[in-house]
């Protein structure tokens, strides 16, 4: 009987002791885990491949004031424009996977990526944390042009090949242009096409009859349109603009699987902990819900988005392949 006793006290001591090393453990990778999500220690970098002013970089800074707010540590947004965003992405490379430099990034950089076989970076295999928020292109013509809707546009281009001009702000690596390449490879009409590098220059153009049609964003194309100087025909996206609630989608005029978004988002470097990609994640979503953040969105015909990292990145993959598919298919060359 004592040696029963004895046994089952060193088997109960034996649990003790793995219990209490199996708590331990997990009392450890708890505040290893909650280290590594307090970013509190050092500034946040956020680097923007646009100059200031862009509405990229509004909008960076904006979330990047909340979200030092709430992080209780400095988030600094540093711009590094350049052709294809490359001096962003050679500032970005070989940052620590720590959660302090960060990516901000548009539509136009993934774009650039298929369009560029030497792009220094596959976006796509960076560490994703959100997609911060997303908008259309809109499509708007001049007061001078003989018809006022997108299906009306695209018979004018059949019955008079070449004679249309479209002009797409921003340049040829832009949403606006790809817009233009997929009209015209999806309803199979012949127009000139105009890259400018700049929303002012094509919209002064079409203000003087010089071009039949722009596409670019609202920032460019709402307050013309609310003024009566143009005439918007429709936008890119799948759902209609709440700032422009009676402008039909392109696929209302009877164009299928049609949508082309402007996006901003936040990629990290690779190898970045999942724990990590999260916090920041939630910190952007509570940035982004902000009244005087929805406000700069709306101005830019934009809205919060804040998708998980795990939705971002398959949304990122699906883009970028069906960008590559378009920039084949119709064979644009880079500038």
């Amino acid at each position: 009987m004592a040696r029963l006793r004895s046994a089952y006290l060193i088997k109960a001591s034996v649990a003790l002791v793995v219990a209490t090393l199996v708590a331990a453990t997990l009392v450890a990778a708890t505040l290893r885990q909650a280290e590594a999500q307090d970013l509190s220690g050092a500034p946040v970098k956020l680097i923007v491949g646009v100059a200031a002013g862009d509405a990229a970089d509004v909008t960076a800074r904006r979330v990047a004031q909340k979200m030092s707010d709430s992080l209780r540590t400095a988030v600094d947004v540093e711009n590094r424009p350049g052709k294809s965003f490359i001096p962003a992405l050679r500032e970005f490379a070989g940052a620590p996977p720590d959660g302090h430099t960060l990516l901000f990034i548009s539509t136009s950089a993934l774009i650039a990526q298929p369009l560029h076989p030497d792009y220094p970076v596959d976006l796509t295999t960076l560490t994703p944390v959100t997609r911060v928020a997303t908008g259309p292109v809109i499509v708007a013509a001049s007061k001078s042009f003989p018809v006022n809707t997108l299906g009306n546009v695209i018979a004018y281009a059949k019955t008079n090949p070449h004679r249309l001009v479209l002009a797409a702000g921003g340049g040829m690596g832009s949403p606006a242009y790809l817009a233009i390449e997929l009209l015209k490879a999806k309803t199979r009409i012949d127009v000139a096409l105009l890259a400018y590098k700049g929303g002012g220059p094509a919209l002064d153009d079409l203000l003087r009859s010089h071009v039949d049609g722009v596409l670019d964003g609202l920032p460019v194309i709402g307050p013309r349109a609310k003024a009566g100087l143009l005439m918007p025909l429709a936008v890119t996206s799948a759902k209609r603009l709440p700032a422009l609630p009676d402008l039909p989608t392109v696929m209302e005029a009877g164009i299928s699987d049609y949508e082309i978004d402007c996006w901003f988002g936040i990629v990290a470097p690779t190898d970045m902990p999942a724990a990590i990609a999260k916090r920041l994640r939630d910190e952007v979503a509570k940035a982004v819900a902000a009244p005087d953040v929805v406000e700069v969105l709306d101005q830019h015909g934009m809205r919060a988005v804040a998708s998980e990292p795990e939705e971002w990145s398959a949304y990122l993959k699906s883009e970028l392949a069906r960008y590559a598919k378009i920039i084949k298919d119709t064979r644009i060359k880079p500038e």
